[in-house]
């Protein structure tokens, strides 16, 4: 009878007769009664009360009741850790079992048991097993080591587990060396700059060696190790990829896909000109082609990865476009990513072939495929200059079809052929106008509308054709009515005398009839130029576009260089890099190809004897973003209440209780929103005051210029960014803010001009922060005092404190501002450096500091380069002092200067930093440790601002 039966008994008093027989004499009813718990446990009702019972079914020689007692343990050791306690002596006992796969199936279940308190007892038997004479309890107990890092990271280092496992490596089976390095990869991802995979040449040459022997899965271990290694040169990168071509030839595709990972990284080291890059490239093609003879599912992950390379190296399947060719049976998502590969593959060689397949193609039944293919030749036509005449007759053929969704698929990529060729083939403008009452696709109506206005004056009643768009107006999408805006404007421009009316018509209907503001700000501007000056209107509207690019669908080559590396994993199915979908991803290090890769080596400590010395108390977490449309609309307009310092005081100018949204939000929100009842809805706040002086001297006076190791000198000026544009006029009615945050005497400060582009006047100013990562708000109102006319601009400065409500936000230096006139309210986003928050007293002592760099864990370490810096160390020190990053500690290796800095924020979070300076070269490395990792990338961009102006 089968093992069905376990599944089929939902008796009451279950539990008591199974206790019963858990605690038979017999052995094959024990058996029994634990297949049954199994069976329930798998059907998901609680057996946790048998733990005891079950637990002592473990002194058993039968191997099958003793996997499904572990099997039971696994389940059940986290929610009764003090009971999972009782089974270590017999783990320890069967760790030293005559019976290799009894001691392997201990050490197995002892790393699937994720209890603290059980780890430390584990270590013992994890030790014995590792040194084993079985390799197969070795290569079990290699895998263990990755799982046990994973609980307890530190008492697997204090343990030395790691340095066994590296010894691993040289073991002398394969499965070993493949399990080892398996496990040290795993560790290694989680931990990006500990260095454990320390590849030489020695190390790599064994790897190839057990590459041989090993099973599929081990061979794609040491294949992905293999790829993170960058070769010396030229010769040792050839010595390698000989070695893993035969790989090539696997029947499994995952090894297939990574040995082509491997070569395609290690093949930008060959010189082009040597014979042996060319017999790679023609190694490569036959795989490649191989894997797309598989089932749908798996060839689509080919066709993924195949893409990658496409456009990467084209030269590797440059003859084999036959290949990619669409079959009748091919699921969809197969068929379109064929379609994508072969155009990337088109040129003067094969177009011919391409064309006909593509024609063909849309034919088609199923509408997207035929939609792609349509598209697809007008793509070719751009790609192919020689080809453009035969895309476009082509595409005329099949506008002839009739076929709604070809004819407007047809007109849209003939807008692009337009675009790219001018003056060339506007001869098929009439054909293209017959098709005109068939359009119903947003897109193709605004391609058609488009080409109707750019050439105008070959088109006889180009004015009917508009007006006959212009009846349904309101009915349009968006995408629709600005094309027809901008057409008409271009007609009107043309020809004046016949199309005065039409062009007051469309400027009246976008500008007073419609809700949209895009639409609105463009038939505003268009109005203005019109009746303003009409010579510089028609040099904006008419002038010259820029042609198209060819390829405008290719992958950023910094994503593609990141992509190629990771080749057969998901992130090449999703040509998206791991970060983007991987969550608690820590690693900040993006892979690169050995060309463009900088130098990955991992920041020292400064070692300057030992240390003693209080470290920082962690400081508070930032909470994590929530909606942020209702944080806008739900802007705090009540003052915090907060026991840290005030906002910098003087006599003189009190705020004055507002409320920034005026009516809108408080009938937004339902209900009074407090405040002074003379003030209307406001924020009745404790009077805050502006600081009495911005000249006052840095605290800390000479003692802070002079206090640094290595001789460094006086500090320059602060760098200040130039200002920007944050709030544009055509977003704001008229009015534009630029501005800049600039930090002054200790002071924040928010420095902006305000741009009335409008034609009235402005008055009412007022401003409010959302909340935002580090609780930055105005510690005043915004002054000013007169209306701010038509064309005038005025400039204001806003002191800012730090005590508002603390939300993270996305990226972290981010400031949501609203800002209110008389006119409106309007929002915007603006980023501020970081270093507007380093506070002037953030030089650590060095004993301090050493402290703190050992205490902060590995995993907050985030190491960078700056590059194209050409500052001495001296030079550079300097420049960072004057932004509050102080230089604690200098020292020079082998003519490398390293410079240890640390800088504190308002919010009392400490940054310790390494940076590494070596004459005559332009790249710099910084290594950067907080307790609150997330800062580390803004303060690298401060550095690179501050060091680059």
């Amino acid at each position: 009878m089968t093992d069905s039966k376990y599944f089929t008994t939902t008796k009451k008093g279950e539990i008591f007769e199974l206790k019963a027989e858990l605690n038979s004499d017999k052995k094959e009813k024990k058996k029994e009664a634990v297949k049954k718990v199994i069976a329930s446990m798998t059907v998901g009702k609680d057996v946790s009360a048998l733990f005891p019972d079950v637990v002592n079914c473990m002194q058993t020689d039968n191997l099958e009741l003793k996997k499904l007692v572990y099997l039971y343990l696994m389940n059940y050791a986290k929610s009764q850790p003090d009971m999972a306690i009782m089974a270590v002596n017999t783990f320890v006992k069967d760790c030293e079992d005559p019976n290799p796969l009894i001691r392997a199936l201990a050490v197995r279940t002892m790393g699937c048991i994720r209890v603290d308190k059980i780890t430390e007892y584990l270590c013992e038997p994890l030790r014995k097993c590792l040194k084993d004479e079985d390799p197969y309890v070795r290569k079990t107990a290699a895998v263990c080591v990755a799982k046990l890092h994973d609980i307890n990271a530190q008492l697997v280092e204090d343990q030395g587990f790691l340095d066994t496992l590296k010894d691993l490596i040289s073991d002398s089976n394969p499965m070993v060396v493949a399990n080892a390095v398996a496990a040290l990869s795993e560790i290694a991802e989680s931990h990006p700059n500990s260095n454990l995979l320390d590849l030489n040449p020695q190390t790599i040459n064994k790897l190839l060696t057990a590459l041989n022997e090993c099973t599929e899965w081990g061979q794609i271990f040491i294949l992905d190790c293999l790829a993170n290694y960058t070769p010396r040169d030229d010769r040792e990168s050839q010595s390698i990829c000989e070695r893993v071509t035969p790989r090539l030839s696997h029947a499994n595709s995952a090894v297939v896909l990574s040995a082509v990972k491997v070569l395609m990284k290690f093949m930008e080291m060959l010189p082009k000109d040597l014979d042996y890059y060319g017999t790679l490239l023609k190694k490569l093609a036959p795989p490649l082609v191989t894997l797309l003879s598989a089932e749908p599912e798996l060839q689509y992950v080919a066709l993924r990865n195949i893409n990658l390379i496409v456009q990467r190296r084209p030269e590797i399947l440059k003859h084999e476009m036959k290949v990619f060719f669409v079959k009748y049976n091919d699921p969809i998502y197969v068929k379109l990513e064929k379609l994508d590969i072969m155009i990337r593959l088109a040129s003067q060689a094969n177009i011919a072939q391409v064309l006909a397949e593509l024609k063909e193609y849309a034919t088609e039944v199923d509408v997207d495929f035929v939609r792609k293919a349509v598209r697809a030749i007008g793509r070719c036509a751009i790609k192919v200059e020689q080809s453009a005449e035969r895309c476009v007759s082509t595409l005329l053929d099949l506008i002839q079809t009739k076929v709604n969704y070809v004819v407007q698929e047809a007109i849209v990529v003939i807008k692009d052929i337009f675009r790219k060729y001018p003056n060339k083939y506007e001869s098929v403008i009439a054909t293209l106008c017959e098709n005109l009452d068939s359009l119903d696709e947003p897109e193709a109506r605004a391609a058609m509308i488009w080409i109707v206005g750019e050439y105008a004056e070959r088109i006889d009643n180009a004015d009917e054709l508009l007006e006959s768009f212009l009846e349904g107006f309101h009915d349009e999408s968006t995408q629709v009515q600005l094309q027809l805006l901008t057409a008409i404007v271009k007609l009107f421009l043309k020809k004046p005398t016949e199309t005065q009316e039409l062009v007051q018509q469309v400027l009246s209907l976008a500008t007073q009839d419609s809700d949209n503001p895009d639409l609105r700000d463009r038939g505003y501007i268009y109005w203005r130029l019109l009746s303003t000056d009409p010579v510089a209107a028609k040099e904006v509207v008419l002038a010259e576009k820029p042609l198209i690019s060819e390829e405008t669908d290719l992958i950023e080559p910094t994503l593609l260089e990141e992509l190629i590396c990771h080749i057969g994993t998901l992130a090449s199915v999703y040509h998206k890099p791991p970060s983007a979908f991987v969550e608690g991803s820590r690693g900040v290090q993006h892979k690169r190809l050995p060309g463009s890769a900088g130098s990955g080596e991992s920041a020292e400590s400064p070692d300057t004897g030992s240390a003693t010395g209080a470290t920082e108390a962690p400081p508070a977490v930032i909470p994590s973003q929530g909606d942020l449309l209702g944080d806008l609309l739900n802007l705090d307009l009540t003052p915090p209440t907060t026991t840290g310092p005030p906002p910098p005081t003087s006599s003189g100018m009190q705020m004055g209780a507002m409320d920034l949204l005026g009516g809108g939000l408080d009938s937004l929100l339902g209900g009074d929103l407090g405040g002074n009842p003379a003030m209307g809805a406001g924020f009745g706040a404790a009077p805050a005051v502006m600081p009495a002086s911005f000249n006052a001297p840095v605290g800390g006076g000479l003692d802070d210029l002079f206090d640094l190791g290595g001789g460094v000198g006086l500090p320059m000026g602060a760098y200040n960014p130039p200002k920007t544009i944050w709030l544009p006029a055509m977003k704001a009615k008229g009015l534009e803010i630029t501005g800049v945050f600039v930090r002054r005497a200790g002071v924040i400060q928010m420095e902006m001009t305000l741009n009335n582009k409008a034609m009235s006047v402005m008055t009412d100013f007022a401003i409010q922060f959302n909340r935002n990562s580090f609780g930055l708000a105005p510690a005043g109102p915004l002054q000013i005092l007169t209306p701010l006319g038509p064309n005038q601009s005025i400039e204001a400065a806003l002191p800012l404190s730090t005590v508002g409500p603390v939300m993270k936000m996305e990226p972290l230096n981010n400031l949501q501002v609203a800002v209110k006139n008389n006119i409106d309210v309007f929002y915007f986003s603006c980023q501020y450096p970081i270093s507007m928050l380093f506070v002037e007293d953030g030089k650590m002592e060095r004993q301090v500091f050493l402290a703190t760099w050992k205490d902060i864990p590995n995993d907050n370490e985030a190491q960078f380069q700056i590059k194209d810096c050409h500052l001495n160390s001296d030079a550079a020190s300097n420049k960072l002092q004057s932004s509050n990053i102080f230089t604690i500690a200098k020292r020079t290796v082998e003519g490398q200067d390293m410079l240890y800095q640390s800088m504190k924020l308002t919010n009392g979070i400490w940054v310790l930093a390494e940076l590494r300076v070596q004459t005559g070269n332009p790249n710099y490395t910084i290594s950067l440790k907080c307790r609150a990792p997330e800062v580390s990338q803004c303060v690298f961009q401060n550095y690179e601002a501050v060091l680059k102006n």
